[in-house]
Formats: C-alpha cells, structure tokens, sequence
C-alpha cells in the first residue's frame, strides 16, 4: 500500500520503521529537514520538507493515489486539518492522533463527521491498559481480545510458584483450570510451547482465558488476584489525569504528586475526589511522608523515562504493592526488562499498535478481518484476532489436518460468544473469532497460519 505519514517525531519514526518492515510504500512530511533527511536514508522512503496540511505538499507526496494517510505531528489541530485536506485532495482513508482530553469525549463525532478512518489517543489508551493491570495486578500485562471477552495474561513466575518444574502437559491436570499457555518468554527469546516444556523460575508465561477463569487460575497458583484499593501517582500529566479519572470511577482512591502548581490546580478542579499533591515526586521523603510504604500501587508516569525507571526502582525497594512503569524509548528493552520495573507502559508503542492493526486489516486478502493485533517481545511474536467471513478456506477443515507453519498456536475460537479452547478435530465457521499466537510476524490474513 501507498501511506502517507505526517510528523517524524518519536510516534512517526517508529510507524515509519514498522511500516517499511511490512513492504509498503513509505512518504514522508515533517518541516524539520535533518529529521527527514534521517529517516528517508534509514528507511528507505520518500521525504518530503513541509507543512502537511498543504495542498501542494501533499499532492507532491502522491495524495492522489495515496491508500491511507496518518498524521501524528505534535499539534491535534493540524493533524485534524492534514487528514481533512487528504480526503478532499485524493481518495484515502486516514488517522489522526488527536491526545487534548478537551476533545477525548468528543472523538467519535470527530470522526464521523470529518470522515476519519481512525481517531487515536495514546494516553487515553495507556489508561486504559493500566487501569486493567491494577484490577488485576498479578499479571505484567493484560492484552484483551473479542471486546473483553478474552485475555492473554503475562505473568512471571517467582521462586516458589507451584509451576516452577512443572510440565505444561500436566497443567490442567494438576490445577484443574480451563487455560492454555501461549508463549513463554525465557532468556529474552519468546517460545510456542508444546506440552513437553517445563516451566522455570523467571519464565514469562502468557495464558488465554476469560477474565473468570483467570481468575481462578491465579488464585490456585497463590497470586495476588484482589484489585489494588488505592494508587500513588507520580506526574500530572494526560496519562495521569485519564487514569485517575478511570480509577475513581471504580472506587479506587488515588494520589497524584505533580511538581508544577498551576497543573496542580487544573488537577483539583477535574478530578475532585482525588488528592493533589504539590511537590517533586523524587522527593524521598516526600515519597515516604506519603505513604509509599503502604501504597497497594505505584505508576511512575512522569515525562522522563530515566526519572520512572528511578522511580519504579526505588519504589519497589520501599513497597510491595503494584508498580507500573511508563517508558516511551524502547531502544534499550534488553536493560529494562532485566530490571523489576513492574508492567511497563509505552503510549508510543500502543498508538503504533493500534494503526498496525488497522494497516493490516486494510491490507488482508479475501476471508478474513484482522480485529485485534499485539505484539509480543517487540517483533519476536505476535498475537491476531481474525474474524472469518464466508470467503475463507479453512472453513469447516479440522483442525488436524491443516498444515499449520511452525512456532504457530490456534489459542481460540469465539463461536456466537462460546470460548473454545481449540483441539485438532475442531474446525472453524463462519462468523467465528479466532485467536491465533505466532512467531512468524506480520500475518495479514487467517489463510496465512497454512503452508503453501
């Protein structure tokens, strides 16, 4: 496909690099010339120097030809403005990153009637994913699949945990719980498993199940599966103030210590019943008089991802709570995830993932539709949820004797809201869910987990 990306920030270069990984073919505007310049000659692509919400320029990047245009640049107006001019000025459909919480409960009429394929907001969505890691705390990281109705749960597994030695094979066995394992991350490599593998100390293991059962999982392994009942907070920013906003609404109390008084007050006045704290979250004393010693959670969201790490690190040595770390500059994962940083958030990252998946659904072949894509260990693995439609040709095939690639898992099936944990004479229909996890990264369509 032809796209069309509008600002070359942190968000635009990552797109840029995903995006060219895919095979499409990249353009470029941003109105710093050194950073085209580099991103062109890294990536391969067209760069263009100048405002995107001119005619001129984005006919000289190809408008009219153009499938898709996304626009990220620091400003929401301007991103409004390029995708406006975009569908006057060719036929494509576009994205915008629209991140003012004045316009948050208004994206839905923004999109429809400015004709907006997408509207993205990163830190509402980063929200969103930690408001459900602290109702359920034991696990790293929670990506959610058939609007809610599944999850993959990542955990990792402590010294003492009772599957530490234990064969996947006997997992249901031993436990009596209806979850399957998905991947398991050992040593910085992601694996499929078969039923052979023995889980060990540190392994990251992913399951999928309904958010019950999971429940009943964890509590049978003896991990916390209680909600947190209060939040500390470090930094006001969007992040901070849409999950307060999200963690209010459900009971939970939240603090949140900003170091800037006028952010104080805008604070106090949106989100009443949480207490606002003026002060500098690396305050050790500040942190203490607090009471981060007895805090059931702690999100270090701060716009430095050197100060959160910090952060998270001394909170951890102080609280045995929840911690959630926010790190937008992935460069360096290897180092992070060696450190006990808690569930690490990227807003970056979600809004690359969220467009991703809508690129990938545009782009698919006949019978099916890409509904929800994660990545997993960065592009070492992935997990999609397709929808099958009547054109798909593994309609009514068991599942046996499908020649499915390697390192692939049909983890499950949503057949009229029935969760089907997959075995080999199952078979998939029409209208039916189906989640797939795989090392083979960049599938666009069911037909793609065959050999051909």
């Amino acid at each position: 496909m032809q796209i069309i990306i509008v600002g070359c920030g942190k968000v635009g270069s990552t797109l840029t690099q995903e995006l060219s990984k895919e095979g499409h073919d990249i353009s470029i505007i941003d109105m710093n010339d050194d950073v085209v310049e580099e991103i062109s000659n890294n990536y391969d692509t067209m760069g263009i120097v100048g405002n995107g919400a001119s005619y001129g320029v984005l006919m000289e990047a190809g408008i009219e030809n153009a499938d898709l245009l996304i626009a990220v640049t620091n400003s929401d107006e301007l991103n409004l403005l390029c995708c406006l001019i975009a569908r006057k000025a060719g036929k494509c459909k576009t994205i915008a990153r629209v991140r003012n919480p004045v316009y948050s409960e208004e994206a839905d009429f923004i999109k429809q009637n400015l004709g907006l394929s997408m509207v993205i907001n990163p830190e509402y969505e980063a929200a969103c994913e930690i408001t459900r890691l602290l109702r359920f705390p034991s696990a790293i990281d929670i990506s959610v699949f058939n609007r809610g109705k599944v999850e993959i749960m990542n955990f990792k597994v402590k010294k003492g945990c009772i599957l530490n030695g234990m064969q996947i094979k006997n997992l249901h066995k031993e436990l009596k719980c209806d979850v399957l394992v998905t991947t398991v991350e050992r040593n910085g490599e992601v694996i499929i498993p078969n039923g052979e593998l023995t889980i060990a100390e540190n392994d990251i293991v992913s399951i999928i199940t309904t958010h019950k059962k999971g429940m009943e999982f964890f509590e049978k392994i003896d991990m916390i599966i209680n909600p947190v009942k209060d939040a500390m907070i470090i930094g006001g920013g969007n992040v901070s103030y849409y999950l307060a906003k999200q963690l209010l609404k459900s009971g939970i109390k939240v603090k949140i210590i900003e170091q800037k008084e006028s952010r104080c007050e805008e604070l106090t006045e949106l989100l009443p019943k949480a207490m606002i704290i003026h002060g500098d979250g690396t305050d050790k004393d500040l942190l203490m008089e607090e009471g981060i010693s007895k805090a059931g959670s702690f999100a270090s969201l701060t716009g430095l991802d050197e100060e959160n790490v910090l952060l998270s690190l001394y909170a951890r040595s102080k609280m045995n709570g929840k911690l959630i770390t926010k790190v937008n500059r992935l460069r360096f994962d290897e180092v992070i995830n060696s450190l006990d940083l808690g569930s690490i958030i990227s807003p970056k990252y979600i809004t690359s993932k969220y467009i991703l998946k809508y690129v990938r659904a545009m782009n698919n072949t006949i019978g099916c539709n890409i509904e929800t894509l994660y990545k997993i260990k960065k592009d070492k693995a992935e997990a999609l949820e397709f929808y099958v439609n009547e054109n798909s040709k593994l309609i009514g095939i068991p599942l046996e004797k499908l020649a499915l690639k390697d390192n692939l898992l049909i983890c499950c099936i949503n057949r009229n809201g029935n969760i089907i944990t997959p075995k080999g004479q199952d078979h998939i229909e029409k209208g039916d869910y189906v989640i797939v996890v795989t090392t083979n990264v960049r599938l666009n369509d069911l037909g793609d987990i065959v050999r051909r």
